[in-house]
């Protein structure tokens, strides 16, 4: 059973840590993240070369509304064969480790140091250095985009 927030739903994967990969290319999972990451995940190629962690039950959800794309779409079909091609079940072991397939290290150019985002229902895995240049690149037009993001909140 996964961590539970107040409201009964599961806890948002949230925030930034910097494991690194051991010699076989496994990685320690941040402990925050175990919990709702110790019964199954997939991980998978995502956006800005970055690989993809999914609890089961998120990535059942976004593969539903994939597989509702219209066949007839190009575009949709080239989607789900990166989506789908990449993916790779895992069960982190007792110590919260697990093994990246050699083809997503190389998609996502991982060698030791890495930064692991929580993204709210996934978690992403950067290369340590792609991620900060990433994150320096957004940060100027982070403010700028609150509008056109956010709905209006008081805060």
């Amino acid at each position: 059973m996964g961590a539970e927030s107040f409201t009964g739903a599961p806890s948002l994967l949230l925030g930034t840590y910097n494991p690194r990969l051991d010699d076989k290319g496994r990685l320690i999972l941040p402990a925050k993240f175990r919990s709702q990451l110790a019964s199954g995940l997939v991980m998978t190629r995502g956006q800005e070369h970055c690989l993809y962690l999914l609890p089961m039950d998120e990535f059942r959800r976004m593969y539903e509304q994939i597989r509702l794309a219209p066949i007839t779409s190009k575009q949709s079909r080239d989607y789900l064969r990166v989506f789908l091609s990449g993916a790779s079940d895992e069960i982190p072991d007792k110590q919260g480790r697990i093994s990246i397939p050699a083809p997503l290290r190389e998609y996502a150019k991982l060698d030791r140091d890495v930064a692991v985002i929580g993204m709210g229902t996934r978690v992403e895995i950067w290369d340590a250095a792609a991620w900060d240049e990433y994150l320096a690149s957004q940060e100027s037009g982070y403010a700028d985009t609150a509008e056109e993001v956010l709905p209006p909140f008081p805060f």
